[in-house]
């Protein structure tokens, strides 16, 4: 063969494949543009279909990704622990994965972060949720939520542990662990050694939280708790539990108080009178 008649031969094949790729693109956005309208009537295992098939004509395609991760997501069912679901789940991780590692815009890395923080804190895997909590607060510091997911989670880690070992000294909820008693100051100072650093964590993160949003009453419940916890801990030292109760306690108040003044402000914003009481 000729030189020029390969330098044809090569441009011939060159301009095919890059049809076939404006081709395979504009299909792309067609089963795109298919799967949002699916998603938004709720429809997710055709839109999850419709967005698979976009991202295979085009796997370059972000938004494609995003919206397949999004949809796997609302398909995953919190607690139900069966192969199937848990499938679901890790696809929609990973997913969230692949859009990470394509080194998207700001707002796309939020929610790709928060996506895969979500799934894994449902999935109950607490170490990985709390590590994309924190991405999560690195990429935007104005976000009171990531923060206190990480206290949740904090808690939780606490809780769970503190509450099994004290079923097993047959312990009553209201009865606090004793120094006195040997085994229940072993129980203490082990799990004091274990949970303190997680909670004095949690207790910091919530009032990240707060300081970013003041009126965020769960952030305030979740610091009653923790209060809660690290009271439990302080079984040699009983003024130290009772100031961490005093503490919790003006946390409840303090809940309670600011869930009343949103009630009220939601109240007048919409016009609703409250009944005044009969004199």
């Amino acid at each position: 063969m000729k030189a020029s008649a390969r330098v044809l031969a090569l441009g011939t094949v060159g301009v095919a494949v890059l049809l076939a790729s404006g081709c395979n693109k504009l299909r792309a956005r067609d089963q795109l543009n298919k799967g949002v309208a699916a998603y938004k009537n709720t429809k997710y295992e055709e839109a999850i279909d419709h967005f698979q098939q976009a991202v295979n004509l085009d796997p370059n395609l972000m938004n494609g990704r995003l919206y397949l991760a999004t949809a796997l997501a609302n398909q995953y069912i919190p607690g139900a622990d069966n192969e199937d679901n848990n499938r679901v789940g890790q696809q929609a991780i990973d997913e969230f994965k692949r859009v990470l590692a394509m080194h998207p815009g700001r707002e796309q890395k939020i929610t790709s972060l928060k996506g895969i923080a979500s799934l894994y804190f449902n999935m109950k895997k607490l170490d990985q949720a709390k590590e994309y909590n924190r991405q999560v607060a690195a990429a935007d510091p104005n976000d009171p939520d990531a923060h206190y997911s990480v206290g949740v989670i904090d808690w939780t880690e606490s809780y769970q542990p503190r509450m099994e070992a004290r079923a097993k000294l047959g312990l009553k909820p209201e009865e606090p662990l004793n120094a006195k008693d040997k085994e229940q100051k072993s129980v203490c100072v082990s799990l004091r050694e274990k949970n303190f650093p997680v909670i004095t964590e949690g207790i910091d993160e919530l009032n990240n939280a707060l300081r970013i949003r003041p009126d965020y009453d769960d952030a305030m419940a979740y610091l009653n708790l923790l209060y809660r916890e690290k009271a439990d801990l302080e079984c040699d030292d009983p003024a130290a539990r009772a100031g961490d109760l005093k503490t919790a306690d003006g946390w409840v108040d303090k809940t309670l108080a600011t869930k009343k003044a949103k009630a009220e402000k939601q109240s007048s914003a919409t016009g609703i009178t409250l009944d005044q009481p009969k004199q």
